[in-house]
Formats: structure tokens, sequence, C-alpha cells
């Protein structure tokens, strides 16, 4: 396969995961931000929301204060942001076209159809009206396209490239959201052991499983109430969990088998290295020595992983 038609297949898909967990976290945190809770815990919630996508410098610059409505309109509507919904989707769509004859017809204009629906939404206000409606829709489209794909394309390598794609931002976009998550409740908004914090921490720890279509999941594994390192058990180290780290790289490092025609390919090691170390941790071994640095080196290591992919199969990325 030719390496331009594997990268616009890769980042197609690349794209399409991005804006589903970008319209997951912007559900939660709003969905959240209707409980009641003070002014300040509200504002760390979207803090906490940038930080995840690295854009709380970005947004500060355009916008200063952190307000709910002008971050779901940053992240959702803003066209000079590369991580926002609108254009995700557009990148996502403008990939699928330039390799249209390697798709079926059924992903081309699933795809197509997505991007000619939002400009339709977006002008008649219908996200201003149900921000929570709007982004049960993006996660639909999302769904919908990963299921046609799955049920229309041939399993050779466009397929294979599509779903390295997938998984590996889905890894690095889960190991944002835990890491953020689990820091913010650290902090002092989250503290003590009275009643009031209790239930608080209660909801936010649903939150954080409902953002990853965990909440049910969590409740058939563990049969118990949520804890926290239970919580982070079963995003990180759980292979029977879709949406998981060690799950998404079980997923990379299957199809990047399928395209390395080399059995030495460094980016197959690394991933089975990475993959790895996911599979025989414990998660107290991970808390004890500190869940922030684990994932931190975690993200380093898939985004060296995404850069080795790119050098052995796709377009180099340039400066």
């Amino acid at each position: 396969m030719l390496s331009r038609t594997a990268d616009h297949l890769y980042w197609m898909n690349r794209y399409t995961e991005r804006a589903e967990n970008t319209a997951r976290m912007l559900n939660v945190n709003y969905e959240t931000s209707l409980l009641p809770q003070s002014a300040a815990v509200a504002q760390l919630g979207w803090q906490g929301l940038l930080s995840i996508s690295e854009l709380l410098p970005s947004y500060q610059a355009l916008y200063g204060d952190v307000t709910a409505e002008k971050v779901m309109g940053f992240m959702v509507k803003d066209e000079d942001n590369p991580s926002s919904i609108v254009s995700c989707l557009r990148a996502a769509r403008e990939n699928a076209r330039a390799v249209r004859g390697t798709l079926t017809t059924e992903v081309w204009e699933t795809q197509n159809q997505t991007w000619l629906e939002l400009g339709r939404m977006f002008k008649s206000g219908e996200f201003e009206r149900d921000p929570g409606e709007f982004f049960e829709w993006v996660k639909f489209r999302s769904h919908l396209s990963r299921g046609v794909t799955v049920g229309t394309m041939l399993m050779d390598e466009s397929l294979h490239f599509m779903r390295l794609g997938t998984f590996l931002e889905r890894a690095d976009n889960t190991a944002r959201l835990v890491d953020v998550k689990f820091h913010a409740v650290e902090s002092d908004f989250y503290g003590t052991a009275n009643g009031k914090d209790q239930e608080y921490d209660f909801y936010h720890w649903s939150a954080i499983l409902r953002s990853v279509s965990g909440f049910e999941v969590y409740r058939k594994v563990y049969r118990d109430v949520i804890r926290p390192e239970r919580v982070a058990e079963l995003l990180i180290l759980r292979p029977d969990m879709p949406r998981s780290l060690l799950a998404s790289l079980n997923e990379v490092v299957a199809n990047l088998r399928l395209v390395a025609g080399d059995p030495c390919s460094e980016a197959l090691r690394h991933a089975g290295k990475l993959r790895a170390d996911l599979q025989f941790s414990r998660i107290d071994e991970i808390l004890s020595t500190g869940l922030h640095a684990f994932l931190t080196q975690f993200l380093d290591r898939v985004n060296g992983l995404g850069s080795r992919i790119s050098q052995e199969f796709l377009l180099p990325v340039t400066a």
C-alpha cells in the first residue's frame, strides 16, 4: 500500500475517534456542571477538560476566564482549534475524500453525511438548544463510522491502518482523562470525609466512568461501591474493557503485526514492550509508585510510538 493512502486512512480514524472522545468529555462536564456545586469546583472541571487536550494556554490567550459556555464553544465550534469537534470531523472527512477510491461507498457516505449534518446542526442552533443531545449525536456518528468500516471494508491493510489509528488515539485520550481526573480528586476541593464530599465523590467517579461508557461495566465486573483504585484498574489494566489502555494496546499490536512485513519492526517492538508493561502490571504497584508519573510516561511512549509508525509506514512527519 502507498504510504500516502495509509496515512489518510490512519488519520481519518484518529480524527473521528478524537471527535468522539472530545464529545464524551464535554458531555460529562456539562452534566456534572448541573449538579449543586461551588463556582470554584465547576471552574476546576472545565479547566481540567482543557488540560486533558493541552489547550488551556491557547484558550486563555483567546478567551481569558474559563466559563462553561466559552469552553464548549472553543471545543466544539472553533475552527482555529485543531482539537475541536468541527476541526476533527472536517479533517476526518477530508482524509476520507482523499482516498475515496479505497473506501466502500458506505464508509465514504457515513463520513460525508456526518460533515454535512454537522453544518446543518450549527446553522439551526441545535447545539446551543441541547448540548447533551448534540454530544450524543457525535458519539453515535463515530459508532456508526466504526461499525460500517468493520462491516463493509475488506479485511486487508486498509482496514488495519484504520483500526490502528482508532486504537492509538483511544489509548492517548483515555490516559489523559484518567491522569487529569485523578489529579482533580486529590485537590483541596475534593478532600475530607464528610458526607457531602463523599456524595460528590460518588458523582465524580460515576462521571469518569460514564465518559468512557464504563459505569455499567464497573458494576458488572466489581459489584461494589465505586472505589478510585478499581476505577483506575478498569481503565488501565482490564483487557476486557473496550476503552482501557491495555485493550487499546492489544488492538494496536494486533494490527501492527498485520501490516509490518518485517518481524523486527521497531514500531512493533515498541508497541509490544508497552503492551507487556501494561499486561504484567498491578494497580497497587502503579498507585504506590505514582499514577501521574506512570501515565505521563505512558503518554510519552504512545506519542513516540505514533512517530515510529509514521516513520515506518506513513508520510514522514514534518517539523
